[in-house]
């Protein structure tokens, strides 16, 4: 809707360009169109609009290297405007003609061309995936890595299109120059399919730099889980759509020194692997402190390193006591059907912990208040379109 009504000012204006003398009380019929006729390195962000005075148009036609340009029209067909900006380095042709009162008529094309980019800018990954899985948790985030730097935050955010089949408001948030996020403002409804449209083909990411492609990423929300580990309690409880279904004794970050407790906050499910070796992060071999472990069923919710998984050497004190370097620890068994019964994105949430988690940390995002959240957001909150 922001884009659409600084387009409309602009019609007015070109409508407005072809008016009357007082002597004649029927206004011709004429033909505007934007840009004009023999223009040469045009912006590329500018879209092509054609307007009607005297009457309605008939038909616009457009073409960028000989292709169609789609656009659509205004209610009272006064007005035509094309549905993207012009792509850098190419050549339109617009035809319009208007149809007049008293069967009058009009009609003007117009060659025009942009200038070429001086570089492009894609997406290097974009998250879901189907490594990750395309059926994923109520807490998934949606994640752009650019493969360089952009600095056209508005016209990149206002061309990614949220859609889903359930009602949401979501936003997206920047990380730096080449890294975007979206959340909803509340996790995602369960079972709600989604798409994201990147419209990015010519858009504009930094100065002489536009999109090279668009992107379509097709993801579906599956039942709600969420897991609670708290780490005084020493018990892991899972609700799956409001329901409790397991409450599974746990052993959670040890402490004594803060980078062994358990970090507290809301975590977010980032992978399953069946198989890790978890090394020291901060001892090299021979070094107090070492250590080299295989764990088996695990489930990673940090980039600190941060799993639930399972150990068999805390079975005595999961339920009881607290003995790990900040893993969530579980039974072999509880583990194994944690794993299989995880989807990425499922929120992970610690709590009891005096170590809190960075909001950056892996996918913790939702640590972020909406307040907080929407601050790194160029277009603020919006309502995702109906899928």
């Amino acid at each position: 809707m922001r884009a659409a009504a600084g387009a409309l000012t602009l019609l007015v204006l070109l409508t407005g360009c072809s008016g009357t003398s007082g002597d004649d009380e029927t206004p011709k019929a004429a033909v505007n169109i934007f840009p004009i006729d023999g223009a040469r390195e045009l912006p590329p962000e500018q879209p092509i609009m054609v307007g009607a005075a005297g009457g309605t148009l008939k038909s616009v036609t457009v073409e960028a290297a000989g292709r169609p340009v789609a656009g659509f029209y205004s209610a009272d067909r006064t007005r035509w405007h094309s549905e993207r900006p012009m792509a850098p380095g190419v050549s339109y042709r617009v035809h319009a003609v208007v149809a007049g009162r008293g069967g009058a008529s009009a009609e003007r094309t117009s060659r025009f061309s942009t200038k070429a980019a001086g570089k492009s800018f894609g997406i290097k990954t974009l998250l879901p995936d189907k490594e990750t899985g395309l059926t994923v948790g109520v807490g998934m985030p949606i994640m752009i890595t650019f493969d360089q730097p952009v600095t056209d935050r508005v016209s990149i955010e206002r061309n990614l299109v949220v859609q889903a089949s359930k009602p949401i408001t979501g936003a997206w948030h920047w990380l730096g120059k080449d890294r975007v996020v979206f959340r909803p403002k509340e996790y995602w409804p369960a079972y709600t399919k989604v798409r994201l449209v990147a419209r990015l083909a010519g858009v504009r990411g930094a100065d002489g730099v536009y999109g090279k492609q668009d992107y379509t990423r097709d993801f579906q929300i599956g039942r709600s889980q969420i897991s609670v580990a708290d780490t005084q309690s020493h018990h892991m409880q899972i609700k799956r759509d409001g329901e409790l279904i397991r409450n599974f004794p746990i052993s959670a970050g040890r402490g004594g020194v803060m980078r062994h407790y358990t970090t507290n906050g809301v975590h977010v499910a980032m992978s399953r692997e069946p198989v890790t070796v978890m090394t020291s992060p901060d001892a090299g071999p021979g070094q107090s402190g070492y250590y080299q472990t295989t764990t088996y069923s695990n489930v990673r919710f940090s980039d600190t390193g941060e799993y639930v998984h399972g150990a068999p050497w805390s079975v005595g004190d999961q339920g009881s006591a607290n003995v790990s370097h900040g893993c969530v620890n579980l039974s072999p068994t509880n583990a194994k059907w944690f794993m299989n019964n995880t989807l990425l994105g499922d929120p992970i949430i610690v709590t009891g912990s005096p170590r809190q988690v960075d909001p950056t940390n892996g996918w913790s995002y939702w640590e972020n208040s909406w307040q907080q959240w929407l601050k790194s957001s160029r277009l603020r909150a919006d309502t995702a379109a109906s899928l």
